[in-house]
């Protein structure tokens, strides 16, 4: 075969090497210029792991055996309501598991016809339909030891007697899951969900042992469901963290059994405005889970957040994960993160975190003592992730930001509440979507007029954001347009009917045209007076900018409108 020689200078091994250093005072240089520092680059999560905008091969960590050798991943679909249909529906659209949360007489109706050797079953820890389940597997036409799924038990009391029973009839059968969803569902951290779930998962094992399992049966008998969000590069490092976590607890132990996950996107990321942008979320979320060594994923329908999926949600749901296994060929390769040293030293200080709280729990006197250490940790979690929705500082798109008042609200019948083990359950979303019932339940939608200066190229900035801010909140924001004089623009807002209005222009507009706007707005009925940027020699009620107390700004609009909540 000829060989094709490169010139020198494309010769990537004859490169000068450059430093981290170099790199750095490049960076500064261009920072001075726009006046921001490099701390403005660096990112915190909430578990206070700071996210540098650059690693390198000095940040590179020793090789960790993290992901399971598999072909792709489990596609498993929730049930809550006894329909044969949907069920039939979901195996035939490649769905290859069921994760059924049905009262016990129903399952053995629902599944009549489902080969239960090839379509594993997870059920929802209710000890009647546990002891259903495994009477339809002794009757059912298959081999004991090609029973698999999960009977998702809490072991203690009348559990632990289904549990012994189930480990002498079905060896391969799991008993008890590690539910981690009501940590991540109540607001709290990735490094509090996985310390905490750690801490669920030793006090279930001293059970199982002290019940008579041995350590490896007691090991055998758990697996961990874990919360995957649209934070893609997080929710891989989570559930490669989450494997080492354990691999260390079996290792103190004396066993070596891995960590078997079931990964479900996240509640609360879900929204009920905007839906279809669910879709999108979800998808992130399911690639990330798959990316991150999942056994197996469920995928929530778009709209989870409203009420029962129909059957063209469920479809979209299984066909998320089709198309990542079939056509993306994701499942395809072992542990696809490692060596990106963001990701591994992602992973390693998560696991660092997570650990460090798990030790927290134990010293408190173990999971069922520290409950309380628990809310409260990850109640002041959620207060600050509140914080930050509240000021848009973390968006939601479709609610936050660029929301969309004429989007047709989507209706479903009402559905069973998640487990929550004993702690709230919040969505992201919640606080802006409130606002927005608000304002639709109003004979006449609320408004605030944007007071537009000058041309369009001189507002239009200003304007969307002025726009998006209170859309998010339900107001409708009708717009001057292009205007000359402050005269024009205050003859247009006294024609919309509006009591509050926004002045949105350049800097350059507002040197000249803020104060005598603001006074013809007065002038022409405005009872209250904005502007959209931090500063104005205009005398203005308020101001709104990137980063300004969105929620707080919304909340006080409605209550100077007299709008009854």
């Amino acid at each position: 075969m000829m060989e094709l020689a490169l010139p020198a200078e494309f010769r990537p091994n004859e490169f000068p090497a450059a430093s981290r250093e170099q790199w750095r005072e490049m960076v500064d240089a261009v920072l001075r210029k726009t006046g921001a520092s490099y701390d403005s680059l660096v990112t915190k999560t909430y578990d206070g792991i700071e996210l540098q905008p650059l690693y390198t091969l000095d940040d590179a960590l020793p090789p960790y055996a993290l992901a399971p050798v598999k072909q792709g991943w489990d596609v498993r679909q929730r049930h809550t309501v006894p329909d044969p249909v949907a069920l039939m529906n979901d195996l035939e659209g490649g769905v290859t598991s069921l994760w059924l949360a049905l009262p016990a007489q129903s399952l053995e109706r629902v599944l009549d016809g489902v080969y239960l050797d090839l379509a594993p079953i997870v059920l929802d820890g209710d000890v009647d339909a546990a002891r259903a389940m495994l009477r339809i597997y002794d009757q059912a036409p298959v081999l004991a030891s090609d029973v698999r799924g999960n009977l998702a038990l809490t072991p203690f009391g009348d559990a632990l007697d289904v549990t012994k029973q189930a480990c002498e009839q079905f060896p391969s059968l799991r008993t008890v899951v590690v539910d981690a969803l009501p940590f991540h569902d109540a607001g709290g951290s990735d490094s509090e969900e996985l310390g905490a779930s750690l801490a669920l998962a030793v006090s279930y094992l001293r059970a199982l042992t002290d019940a008579g399992l041995t350590v490896e049966q007691a090991f055998a008998q758990l697996e961990f469901r874990y919360a995957a969000t649209a934070d893609q590069f997080m929710t891989i490092a989570k559930l490669r963290a989450a494997r080492r976590l354990w691999a260390r607890v079996a290792e103190v132990s004396g066993v070596d059994v891995p960590q078997v996950q079931h990964a479900v996107t996240s509640s609360a990321m879900m929204t009920r405005r905007d839906p279809w942008v669910n879709m999108l979320r979800t998808t992130v979320a399911t690639l990330a889970a798959g990316l991150g060594g999942a056994d197996a994923v469920t995928v929530q329908p778009f709209d989870a957040a409203i009420g029962l999926p129909d059957e063209f949600a469920r479809r979209v749901a299984r066909n998320t994960q089709n198309l990542l296994l079939e056509e993306s060929h994701l499942g395809e390769v072992i542990d696809p993160a490692a060596g990106s040293w963001y990701v591994e030293k992602l992973t390693d200080e998560l696991a660092a975190h997570a650990w460090s709280w798990f030790q927290e729990i134990e010293r408190a006197g173990g999971f069922s003592a520290a409950q309380g250490l628990v809310r409260d940790r990850i109640a002041a979690t959620w207060a600050a992730r509140s914080a930050r929705l509240a000021d848009r500082s973390d968006p939601i798109t479709g609610v936050s930001e660029f929301p969309n008042l004429t989007e047709k609200p989507v209706v479903r019948e009402p559905a069973p509440e998640l487990p929550t083990g004993g702690l709230p359950r919040v969505r992201y979303a919640q606080a802006f979507e409130e606002l927005r019932d608000l304002a639709d339940a109003q004979p006449e939608r609320p408004q605030v007029f944007l007071a537009t200066l000058g041309p369009v190229a001189a507002h239009t900035a200003r304007a969307t954001f002025a726009a998006n801010l209170f859309n998010a909140g339900g107001f409708a924001t009708p717009n001057a347009g292009p205007t000359k004089t402050p005269e024009e623009v205050a003859e247009k807002f006294k024609a919309s009917g509006a009591r509050i209005a926004i002045i949105c222009g350049s800097d350059t507009s507002y040197a000249d045209q803020a104060v005598p706007t603001e006074e013809a707005l007065r002038a022409a009925g405005a009872e209250r007076v904005l502007l959209a940027g931090k500063k104005s020699d205009a005398n203005v009620d308020g101001y709104v900018y990137m980063g300004c107390p969105a929620l707080e700004i919304l909340n006080s609009t409605f209550d100077f409108l007299g709008v009854e909540r």
